[in-house]
């Protein structure tokens, strides 16, 4: 199961992490990993300055991806990363088996 774990510090992200293959068919095609994976890198490659200001502390590995804002985050990376975290809720409204998500605030 892939888990999701989003972390709000008031209204603002303070951590996202994706964690773990959701199991929802073979390695190489499994549908939910797909998904999954395609609007996370779809959003870390749309954020403002990712390669230039390392506004982000961002790690990766195979089944593993951690977001952290190192400051305030812009108002165009907020609509991205509000479009991410709705894009994988409704990836598990899908698939609930494949892929949870936890919120904290």
């Amino acid at each position: 199961m892939t888990k999701v774990r989003i972390v709000f510090k008031g209204k603002d992200l303070a951590s996202l992490t994706i964690k773990g293959h959701a199991g929802a068919g073979a390695y190489g095609h499994d549908l939910v990993c797909a998904a999954t994976s395609a609007v996370t890198f779809g959003a870390l490659n749309a954020i403002e300055d990712i390669d230039n200001d390392f506004d982000y502390e961002i790690d990766q590995e195979e089944g593993y991806v951690s977001l952290t804002p190192k400051g305030a985050i812009s108002e165009h990376d907020s609509v991205v990363l509000e479009t991410l975290i709705l894009q994988l809720k409704t990836i598990e409204a899908s698939y609930p088996s494949a892929i949870e998500i936890t919120e904290r605030k």
